[in-house]
């Protein structure tokens, strides 16, 4: 692994470990988070101590956030590549009272401690970039989709509903009075009624995407399931392919293997403007885009005309209630939207946003379901 892909791994752990500490109960802000990356920078990540120094002084506000803060770190660094740390430390001493080894105490908190350390675990695979994920922890990841329960985005029916408050219903007010021989009644009121809003997602599958189309595909499975008569899914690469109907059925794994058969362009080049335009022209303007949460997945590498690819963009933006664009390489340090396609598509998507992990995945329902 090269020096960079470790930094940015060690990264994952130190973020992923303060929204463990978080989730203990430990008030910490964005702005602690912060500092505590910038203290594990300058003291050196591969000094536990110093870890534990840094984060005590960063995340704990109070002298209760100790105790919680010392049992998560116990747990949380008992498994990872840290340099272990000196006899002396007071990590050790922690970890050796929260196990309650060497006074005989403690050995029903075993269990505990387990379920704890499983927590972290999964924390931190919900943070590391799938790029970089063996075999197993991909076959774990394929557990955790599982898990995600998305919520469709709504829109606004014509449609009118009898309502306790609202605006006033003349007719039915004016009914209920006839009835009534023309005495005066209660009021009625009506609203408005609420509808899914449908959702198209394009997936870039050309080789430069090859280690995000898989977990990218079992997201969209997700999300198309939640509303499978308002969804749509296709993949982009030297071409269009529709995969709705593969994306629609129930099992997970019958899904893919389904997708995959019918995509003939899997691995190959990117013609992002072509496919854009073949979409518009076949389906967009046939009410699919139309209104819709339209989510384009794609690392922006354009073997076109980028031009050609801003002009598609521009069309699509017109026909859409938003333009959501993912890209892989959008929450990794260092990275600036330079490549050609993403550089013409930006001027004409809504929401910008990250997908190279599970908490990112996460992140963009969340953003979908408010568009």
């Amino acid at each position: 692994m090269s020096p960079t892909a470790q930094a940015h791994q060690v990264d994952e752990i130190l973020a992923a470990f303060t929204v463990a500490v978080r989730a203990a109960g430990v008030p910490v802000t964005m702005d602690r988070t912060a500092a505590f990356l910038r203290g594990c920078a300058l003291v050196g990540a591969a000094d536990r101590a110093a870890v534990y120094w840094a984060g005590r002084a960063t995340l704990c506000g109070t002298r209760e956030d100790l105790d919680r803060y010392d049992q998560v770190f116990a747990a949380w660094f008992a498994g990872t590549g840290l340099a272990p740390s000196s006899p002396r430390d007071p990590v050790r001493r922690t970890a050796q009272a929260d196990l309650g080894e060497g006074d005989g105490e403690g050995a029903g908190s075993d269990e505990e401690t387990v379920v704890r350390a499983s927590a972290s675990s999964v924390e931190v695979l919900r943070h590391r970039d799938i790029a970089v994920m063996s075999p197993a922890e991909r076959a774990e990841l394929a557990q955790l989709f599982n898990r995600l329960r998305p919520r469709p985005p709504e829109r606004t029916s014509p449609r009118r509903r009898p309502s306790s408050r609202g605006e006033i219903d003349a007719r039915r007010t004016l009914r209920d009075q006839l009835r009534r021989g023309g005495e005066p009644a209660r009021l009625a009121f009506r609203r408005r009624t609420t509808r899914p809003r449908r959702v198209v997602v394009l997936i870039d599958v050309s080789g430069s995407m090859g280690p995000y189309a898989d977990s990218l595909l079992r997201w969209a499975h997700v999300l198309t399931r939640a509303s499978p008569a308002r969804a749509e899914v296709f993949t982009i690469g030297t071409r269009l392919t529709r995969v709705t109907s593969a994306m629609r059925m129930r099992d997970g794994e019958a899904a893919l293997e389904a997708a995959g058969h019918s995509v003939p362009d899997w691995s190959g080049g990117t013609r992002l403007g072509e496919a854009m335009q073949a979409f518009i022209d076949r389906y967009g303007q046939r009410s699919l885009a139309r209104g819709a949460v339209v989510v384009v997945v794609s690392d922006g590498w354009e073997r076109g005309d980028s031009t050609h690819l801003g002009e598609q963009m521009q069309r699509l933006q017109r026909l859409t209630h938003r333009v959501v664009w993912i890209n892989p390489h959008r929450g990794k340090p260092g990275y600036a939207p330079v490549q050609a396609g993403i550089v013409a598509a930006l001027p004409f998507v809504d929401i910008f946003l990250a997908g190279h992990s599970m908490a990112t995945f996460e992140e963009a329902l969340a953003v979908i379901a408010d568009a």
